[in-house]
């Protein structure tokens, strides 16, 4: 297929929400990203340079030849929201996906609520693919798991952990399951019960959990700086704080 306007156009709108959902459709940049995804998204199209192509003819050994594109490089500045442009952009259908609160006590989940930073959210999916975590709800005004920040920080996790975007607090309610979130009033995480099944609540980076999230919780945790009572930072970054206490979870229950 040859690569027109059109085609630039609608590949460089895929940088924005809104047009990610009205269209049902999401990029990945760069060879790494596109080989993490490829084989586990509807390819929609992939354009590359002819260099890329035949250096990675195996990779596209699957795909329709209607959907490949060739482009020179200089096309790729005006698709890419990178700052030094890529060989490769594939453009993948968004899945549908769903979670039913039943899931929470088979096993553990995250649930972000009003996560803002992409990079953030990505970061927390790559957490979570490392520890066999494969469900993260979101909230409605969570970041887009499926922005191109946020696809290229979970480093190919994406292909692997479902996110899913919902009513985070009617998720929760429907939970017969232990729910855990942070809070400065919460117990000593390595001092507390624990479960291997139930949801983990992380709030936003500025404001925490929303009041309506924050009273369905079950569990209070608290991630203890150290050495005790000593000045130190107000608070860790919320994908740092993340895997703490995912590690810890899964420490407790490795056996």
């Amino acid at each position: 297929m040859e690569l027109t306007k059109a085609i630039i156009k609608e590949v460089s709108a895929l940088d924005d929400a809104r047009t990610r959902r009205e269209s049902g459709l999401f990029k990945a940049e760069g060879t790494k990203c596109v080989s993490d995804t490829l084989g586990h998204f509807e390819v929609v199209r992939l354009l590359a340079t002819s260099a890329w192509l035949e250096s990675n003819a195996g990779k596209t050994a699957g795909i329709e030849r209607e959907r490949i594109i060739t482009a020179p490089r200089r096309d790729f500045d005006r698709m890419s929201h990178l700052s030094t442009a890529p060989e490769v952009i594939a453009v993948y259908r968004i899945p549908e996906t769903a979670v039913s609160p039943a899931e929470a006590s088979r096993q553990l989940i995250l649930a972000l609520d009003g996560i803002q930073d992409p990079g953030n959210l990505g970061t927390i999916m790559r957490t979570a693919d490392w520890f066999g975590i494969r469900i993260v709800v979101c909230s409605q005004d969570c970041a887009d798991p499926y922005s191109p920040k946020a696809v290229m920080a979970t480093m190919g996790a994406i292909s692997r952990v479902k996110a899913v975007r919902t009513d985070l607090a009617a998720f929760l309610k429907q939970c017969d399951a232990p729910i855990y979130g942070t809070s400065p009033r919460g117990t000593d995480l390595y001092n507390s019960q624990i479960e291997n099944n139930g949801v983990i609540v992380m709030g936003s980076e500025g404001h925490g959990m929303t009041e309506v999230v924050e009273a369905t919780l079950t569990h209070r945790l608290r991630i203890p700086s150290f050495p005790p009572d000593t000045e130190c930072s107000e608070s860790l970054n919320v994908a740092s704080a993340t895997a703490i206490i995912v590690s810890e979870f899964r420490r407790r229950w490795q056996n």
